[in-house]
């Protein structure tokens, strides 16, 4: 199953023709667009977009067993990217 609009190929609303451009060109577009506006235009756009996304992931019912396994692997990925996890404060 697909997060896009796009229908998923061979289903019944497919017609080998994307409804939206592919997420990577929203990026460039995106990326494009705070290279010409000053942040007062894009900043709180941004927080919108970043705002609801944290709403959304806090109305999500997540277990005990299941933030904990998400903040393990955060950590994780943090320390092979050689930045400090959050629940060390930079002390390993």
């Amino acid at each position: 199953m697909s997060d896009s609009r796009t229908p998923e190929e061979g289903s019944a609303g497919s017609d080998d023709r994307p409804q939206r451009p592919p997420r990577y060109e929203q990026v460039i577009r995106w990326a494009e667009y705070i290279k010409t506006q000053p942040p007062e235009v894009w900043g709180p756009q941004q927080n919108a977009v970043v705002n609801g996304q944290i709403e959304s992931a806090q109305v999500v019912d997540v277990s005990v067993e299941e933030k904990k396994r998400i903040r393990e692997f955060a950590d994780e990925t943090l320390r092979a990217e050689g930045e400090p996890d959050e629940e060390n404060n930079g002390e390993e």
